[in-house]
């Protein structure tokens, strides 16, 4: 008796203890890394739905409208997704926990001072602040001085001779790079025009400020054209937006764009302009993935921004004449639902703590401590190239998260005027002699290095591109940095020379894909007619057409020969298995 005890108590323990050792299977700790550089970590079920990693840290943020910002992970192949709120987490990244993520606005809003609360508004001047100082945010040198003083007087407050000695604007780290003069410029506007002015007003006004940039809410996504040459296609809160060159090439608002669709490394978007005119844009990604994530973003940013309600949204398919390619449906609400929810809103203004300067990159968290202040110089030196090479330098960032560099360069890229008129040409900007990555940062975050070599295909693409280079501001002398000048256009030459038309090999090869899949869905098809035309003469159906195959020759042979031994075999291995899962 006492050894039947002793044995079903041992039963007890490993059941218990195999259950404890499933639950600690089914948890994995996840790590955000907020836009405060700051990180939020957790544990989570690995069955856990984004939606419910996204709700835990709006909830430890305090922020309400949240419906602007995403959650972006890079995947084992080094490309990066957002992160799908009705899925699995796990399922999405695909490697192994601890898992990494940023968050980071995922649909800028069209105008920043509509946001109800603060929080949000603070948030949404982080990233862009963000942008701005990875090269994302491009502006003429006047207005990034404008900027950088917006940023200052929220930093560190009115200027104090005690306290901000000659030069103190060189500790920050504004853009990617900058030059002496401009330094001495944001120090002035900071020193004369912001006096008196809140960290709250400060950053309203940089965010309005910024919200009139042809490159606000530009989320680059490096690509290339029919011809070869390099292109980056964006989804602005206005519209689809092509950057090449040294300008906005082409900008079609939402109500504008009639389709999205991709397939492999093709991005295609249709468009109806003025006067019933249809247009195709055609560019080519880096990679299939980066195709897809790029039509993924188009359909989502669509859906924001287009339509009236979420009801509204469909499911998407990259579809083409026999295939269905991939689905997509955006699972959020729409701009205008998100500002009627917001309006709303009512409660008490959550505490946000400002500090000063501080000598680490590390700090709490928005509402529990102070947070971070911009980044640290580390170089001083510039000359004067054009803004296409400044803009050129995008291509390697594929696009928005930061990353460890072992060189930390930094430049400035300048472009034409403001999003709603755009008439002013754009001037001239600083950047240093070293090669520019936006994607370069202190920040440990894993990012893709995208080649960009790729197949191009033969199609009219809209209006061409000039690539006209300008000269920067003066102030350094040409003759001094002739050799570093010329190097970087040969650098230039190089990757444009690599970028050649497709060939006829390549042409052939698409031909040949077309005519195999077109096969493949022909035999499928007989295939499927062939097994329900058996079925239906196997049957008990009394039809004359029937009847007669019945009565046929090779019809007899093949239901004797064929048809009979195949159903007894069926029926011994069905009774079979039966019979093995009754006696187990």
């Amino acid at each position: 008796m006492r050894e039947k005890q002793q044995a079903t108590t041992v039963k007890m323990l490993s059941r218990l203890m195999s259950s404890s050792i499933r639950s600690l299977d089914r948890e994995c700790n996840c790590t955000v890394r907020l836009l405060d550089d700051s990180e939020y970590t957790c544990t989570i079920q690995r069955d856990a739905k984004g939606q419910y990693l996204f709700d835990l840290i709006c909830h430890h943020l305090n922020l309400l409208e949240k419906d602007y910002f995403g959650i972006r992970y890079v995947d084992p192949d080094k490309q990066r997704h957002w992160l799908e709120f009705t899925k699995s987490i796990a399922k999405q990244i695909k490697s192994q926990p601890p898992f990494t993520m940023c968050l980071r606005v995922k649909f800028y809003p069209p105008d920043p001072a509509a946001l109800k609360e603060e929080i949000t508004r603070y948030l949404v001047f982080l990233q862009v602040k963000r942008d701005l100082y990875h090269g994302r945010l491009l502006c003429k040198t006047s207005d990034a001085a404008l900027l950088a003083a917006y940023i200052l007087q929220a930093e560190i407050g009115d200027h104090d001779p005690g306290k901000h000695p000659e030069g103190y604007s060189s500790k920050f780290q504004f853009f990617p790079k900058h030059s002496e003069k401009l330094e001495r410029r944001i120090a002035d506007i900071h020193k004369t025009e912001l006096i008196g002015q809140s960290p709250e007003t400060s950053e309203l006004n940089f965010l309005h400020k910024a919200q009139m940039l042809e490159t606000y809410g530009v989320d680059p996504h490096p690509c290339k054209d029919v011809s070869g040459n390099p292109a980056f296609l964006a989804f602005t809160p206005f519209g689809f937006t092509v950057l090449q060159g040294n300008r906005r090439v082409h900008l079609l608002k939402w109500e504008e764009v009639t389709k999205l669709k991709f397939e492999a490394k093709t991005f295609h978007i249709y468009a109806n302009q003025m006067e019933d005119r249809k247009i195709i844009l055609t560019y080519f990604a880096p990679t299939p993935e980066a195709c897809k994530h790029l039509w993924k973003c188009g359909v989502e940013n669509q859906a924001f921004y287009k339509l009236e309600k979420s009801s509204q949204v469909r499911t998407v398919s990259s579809s083409n004449l026999f295939f269905k390619g991939s689905r997509f449906r955006y699972s959020g609400k729409v701009a205008k639902e998100v500002m009627e929810q917001s309006a709303k809103i009512k409660r008490d203004p959550p505490e946000i703590h400002r500090a000063g300067m501080v000598p680490s990159r590390s700090c709490p968290s928005i509402t529990h401590g102070p947070r971070l202040t911009s980044v640290p110089r580390t170089r001083r030196r510039a000359v004067h190239i054009s803004i296409m090479e400044g803009l050129e330098s995008l291509r390697d960032s594929a696009h928005s998260t930061p990353v460890r560099s072992v060189s930390h360069g930094d430049s400035f890229m300048s472009s034409r005027g403001h999003m709603m008129d755009g008439s002013e040409a754009s001037t001239s900007a600083v950047i240093s002699d070293e090669a520019y990555s936006p994607s370069d940062s202190v920040l440990p975050t894993p990012v893709a290095e995208h080649g960009m070599e790729m197949p191009l295909a033969r199609h009219l693409n809209g209006a061409p591109c000039s690539n006209g280079d300008k000269e920067s501001e003066a102030g350094t002398s040409k003759d001094g940095h002739a050799a570093e000048f010329s190097s970087g256009r040969r650098a230039l030459r190089i990757v444009r020379d690599r970028s050649s038309p497709p060939s006829d090999v390549e042409e052939l090869n698409k031909f040949i894909l077309s005519v195999l899949r077109l096969f493949l869905v022909t035999i499928g098809l007989l295939f499927a007619l062939l097994l329900l035309l058996i079925m239906l003469t196997e049957s008990d159906l009394d039809i004359a057409f029937l009847r007669d195959i019945r009565k046929t020759p090779e019809f007899q042979q093949f239901h004797f020969e064929y048809f009979c031994p195949l159903r007894r075999w069926f029926a011994c291995k069905l009774r079979w298995m039966g019979g093995f899962l009754i006696s187990n």
